[in-house]
This record gives structure tokens, sequence and C-alpha cells, in this order.
């Protein structure tokens, strides 16, 4: 109970040093905050392009070209094998009858076509993966297995834009965490250089602590709290700007969207995203305070 009451003085005197220069306070808060926005927009924009474009793997589109000498209840039977295979949505069999009908409707060329003897187009398989079936390398399977079929003359995949695009969203998650990392290194560095300001303009009050017995563990103690307050007011923050920048643009979003027939709208962060950030906040701001704590106040000793 000693101990748990010690801890608590730390962090209620930490409370008030913070809130006895409020200006300063929220410069530092908000340069953190501006810090940890920055990771959490690029996360929620990225959430949010998925969102609008929806699940592409039914834009993803195969088409199997069999040979022109495959009769039609051997491309039944496989139409029948492709749609057993795992990772298929739908399959269905464009006969050479069919597709020829559809090009003689189409074309307007019905008389040059009757002075064909043989019909020269092939059967068709059309497949679309399986929602979970769509990233590329599990397309790329799916092509190579049908390819193998000797029954088949080529494999067309419908939909390479969709592999770039998903390759893109994947350099976003590459860059967001390259962010991340390199921004939580900026507010390890802030924290230290404002504890140890902090220290410096707090240099007698520690001596005089030290001078009757105080230990360096528990000069640091109020040190690190104040960091870790720091950190967990900067994540709040940082919520605060992702969240009403996302309500700002919510009507342009919407009436862009409006315009392609949609009904998108943003989706701010969730309360999922609070907790990581006042986690990861907090964190932040007590590793900064510690090593700045660590490597000043073993400096300061009554009398030097």
């Amino acid at each position: 109970m000693s101990w748990l009451l010690r801890h608590v003085q730390s962090l209620l005197s930490s409370a008030g040093h913070l809130a006895r220069a409020p200006i300063a306070t929220l410069f530092t808060v908000v340069v953190m905050g501006m810090a940890l926005a920055l990771p959490l927009g690029l996360d929620v924009l990225v959430r949010n392009v998925r969102n609008a474009t929806g699940d592409f793997s039914g834009a993803i589109g195969i088409s199997v070209y069999l040979k022109t000498n495959v009769p039609e209840s051997r491309a039944q039977q496989l139409l029948k094998n492709t749609r057993e295979r795992n990772g298929v949505r739908s399959a269905t069999l464009i006969t050479a009858t069919a597709a020829l009908a559809q090009f003689r409707k189409q074309s307007g060329f019905g008389a040059a076509l009757d002075a064909l003897e043989d019909n020269p187009l092939p059967h068709v398989l059309a497949i679309t993966p399986a929602a979970g079936s769509s990233d590329p390398a599990a397309i790329e399977n799916l092509r190579r297995y049908l390819q193998s079929w000797p029954e088949v003359e080529t494999v067309q995949l419908d939909g390479d834009w969709v592999a770039r695009f998903n390759a893109i969203l994947a350099l976003l998650r590459r860059l967001l965490l390259l962010a991340a990392g390199l921004l939580g290194l900026g507010v390890v560095a802030v924290v230290g250089n404002t504890i140890r300001l902090e220290i410096q303009n707090r240099r007698a009050e520690i001596e005089v602590t030290k001078l009757v017995g105080g230990t360096n563990a528990f000069v640091r103690r109020p040190f690190l709290y104040t960091g870790a307050l720091y950190g967990l007011l900067g994540g709040l923050c940082a919520f605060v700007v992702v969240a009403v920048a996302l309500w700002l643009l919510a009507p342009f979003a919407q009436r862009l969207a409006q315009t392609y027939g949609s009904s998108f709208a943003l989706q701010g962060p969730a309360l999922r995203d609070l907790g990581i950030l006042l986690g990861a906040g907090t964190l932040l701001g007590w590793v900064g305070a510690w090593l700045a704590a660590g490597r000043h106040l073993a400096r300061i000793e009554p009398g030097t």
C-alpha cells in the first residue's frame, strides 16, 4: 500500500506540474499529437480506400480458352472439375455455339459467318475466384492449375489492375509502418528533450531531495510519470485531430461518391485505434522520459 501511495503521489505531482504550465504543456502535446496523427491518418486512409473500392475478388476473372477440337461433353466435365476446386467462387461455360451466336448478333457479319464451314471459336470457361483466394499468389496457383490441363489452349487473367492496386495498398501499409517507427522515435526525442529541460529547471529541488537521502529511482519517478502523461495526452490529441479532419472531409467524400452512384461514407478512427494510440503514446513518453532522466539525473549531485 505504501508503494502504491508513493506512485499515486508521483502521478498527481506530475499532473499538477503540467497543469501549472498549461502553455508549455499544450505546445508539447500538440507536437506529439501531430507526430502520432500521421500514421493513424495513413491507416484510416488505407482502410477507407479498401471500403470505397469494396472487395475486388468479384472484379477478377479468369478466362480459360479450350482447344477447338475439345468436344462440348468434355468441356462440361472440365466445368464440373473447376467448380469443385477450392478457391473458385463460380464458373460458367460459354460454348462455341453460344459464342458464335452472340458474335453473329453483335458484329453484324451474319452473312459472312454463314460461309464458314466450321465454328472457329473455342469453348470458354469463365471463372471467378473466391473472396478469400483473390490474392496474387492464390490467383497464380489457380492459373497454373488450369494451364496444366491438356485441353487448355490459353488462360487469360482479366484483372491485372487489381493486382497492381493491391500492390499499391501493400506499399502504403509498409510506408505506414515505416512512418510509425520514425515518428515514434520523434516522439521519444521530443519527450526526452522536454524532460531534460524539466530536470535542468528543477535542479535545485533535485539536489535537496538527494541531500536528504532521495535515490535516483525516487527522483526519477515523477519525471517518468510526466513523460507518460505527455504521451497519453499526445495520443488523445492525435485521435481528435484525425477524427476532426475526417469529419471535415466527410461531406466532400460523400458528394464525390454520389457522382459514381455509391453510398460510401468516410469511416473515422475506431475506439480500438484510440486504445492503441493511448497505449503507444504512453509507452513512448515513458521511454523518452526514462532515457533522459537516467542520463541527466545521475550527473546531479549535491554540491556539484
